[in-house]
Formats: structure tokens, C-alpha cells, sequence
């Protein structure tokens, strides 16, 4: 998984990606809320990892307005306040989950780990609308100005897309999250190509007004286009 760690304590945050890196996670690091908003909105997280208390901008103002944005990444704040009220300030501003500090380290991997175990199972977001595009992952039905069935890898390189519209996704990024492990039939990341070909194809079926640009091997990105 690829997590993005916003806390403004050095320390604690080199701790934190130490022991992420070791679980085997990538990790970006951000130390404040201006400098995390600015990496969510370039790149594509599994996790956001947000501490409440940051300069610049707070957790609650940078997850707030990346929500704003249509990005629905799954969000822990760190709070170092345990009333209520800012508990559901937190959710409110579109956390799903909260750890208050002092953190147990072994409680917030604890916590990466299910949501490791929910992505490989696919107990995650099952529909995805961009603009008027519409995917419903489980029936692997794309709609538009007319609907199309897909097959089961383009349904999850679509969604995929979907969830990171607007950001560059690099043709190993999109290999690991749609193929992941299923690799034993000689699979390779030259399928990402060949997958981007059969959706552009699709996408143009339907009259999308989507558009997917980028070139074999390099990055990728779903834009909206003129239709």
C-alpha cells in the first residue's frame, strides 16, 4: 500500500514510516497540512494518515478540502484531543477513521493491516462517478451516454482510474493495484498498455466524456475531456 503520513513532529513521524516501511508500505511524508494537501491532490494513496495539529493548514482543513475535491481516500486523523465534539469535527470533515494520541503503534498497524486485508478481498467503494461516467464495479458496468459491460481486470483498472481522476499514475502503480499478485500466469506490466487500448476503445463506445491519456510504459491519467 502506498500511505501518505502527515504529522508535524519529525520525530514521531520518522518513527511512524519506519515501522510502515518495515510492514512493507511506501510512505510520503508531509509535515504540515499545507505541503499533505498539496501531495494528495499529485498522487494516488492508498491511506492518508492526517495528525489534527499541523502548521499551515490543519488536518481537519486539508482533509476537508481534498473531500471538497472529490477525493474519497481512506482517511485516519491523529488527535492528541479526545472529547467528543472534536471527534465529530474530525468525521464530519470526512475522516472514516481516528486514533488519539498517545498513539499505540501497534494499534495504528494493526489498523493499516485491515485496511490492507479490505483492499485484497475488495470490501472497499463498489460505484465511481466522474462527471457523468458512471462505474458499478460489481456488475462491471460502464455507463454513459450508453452502458457497456466490461471484463473483470478493465472494471478494476477503470475504477482505479476513477478513484485518482486527474492524477499521473505510473504504468507500475496501476500493475501493482489492479494485477497485485496475480502474476502466475506470466503476467507482466505490458497488460496495463494493453488494458488502457481496450478502455480507451470503451470509453469512445459509450460517448464518454472521459479521455485517458499517456503512452506505453510511461504514466497515465484519466481527465475529463469535451466528450
Amino acid at each position: 500500500m502506498k500511505i501518505l503520513l502527515a504529522e508535524d513532529e519529525i520525530q514521531l513521524s520518522n518513527v511512524f514510516k519506519a515501522a510502515m516501511v518495515h510492514q512493507g508500505y511506501h510512505v510520503d511524508q508531509a509535515y504540515n497540512g499545507l505541503e499533505a494537501l498539496e501531495l494528495a491532490e499529485k498522487n494516488a494513496y492508498d491511506i492518508m494518515v492526517f495528525d489534527i495539529m499541523m502548521p499551515l493548514k490543519t488536518g481537519l482543513e486539508a482533509l476537508r478540502e481534498l473531500r471538497s475535491k472529490g477525493d474519497m481516500t481512506y482517511a485516519i486523523l491523529l488527535t492528541a484531543m479526545g472529547e467528543i465534539d472534536d471527534r465529530i469535527a474530525g468525521l464530519d470533515s470526512g475522516a472514516d477513521d481516528y486514533l488519539t494520541k498517545p498513539i499505540s503503534l501497534k494499534e495504528l498497524l494493526a489498523r493499516l493491516r485491515s485496511m490492507e486485508r479490505r483492499f485484497e478481498i475488495n470490501l472497499v467503494e463498489q460505484t465511481f462517478q466522474v462527471g457523468q461516467v458512471h462505474l458499478d464495479l460489481e456488475e462491471q458496468e460502464l455507463v454513459a451516454g450508453n452502458s457497456i459491460r466490461l471484463a473483470n481486470k478493465e472494471a478494476k483498472l477503470m475504477a482505479y482510474l476513477m478513484k485518482n481522476v486527474g492524477k499521473k499514475l505510473a504504468t507500475q502503480e496501476i500493475f501493482q493495484h489492479v494485477w497485485g499478485k496475480d502474476t502466475s500466469d506470466g503476467t507482466d506490466e505490458g497488460y496495463v498498455w494493453i488494458y488502457v487500448s481496450y478502455l480507451r476503445q470503451k470509453l469512445k463506445a459509450i460517448k464518454a466524456n472521459l479521455e485517458i491519456i499517456g503512452e506505453e510504459n510511461g504514466h497515465f491519467e484519466l481527465i475529463e475531456s469535451g466528450g
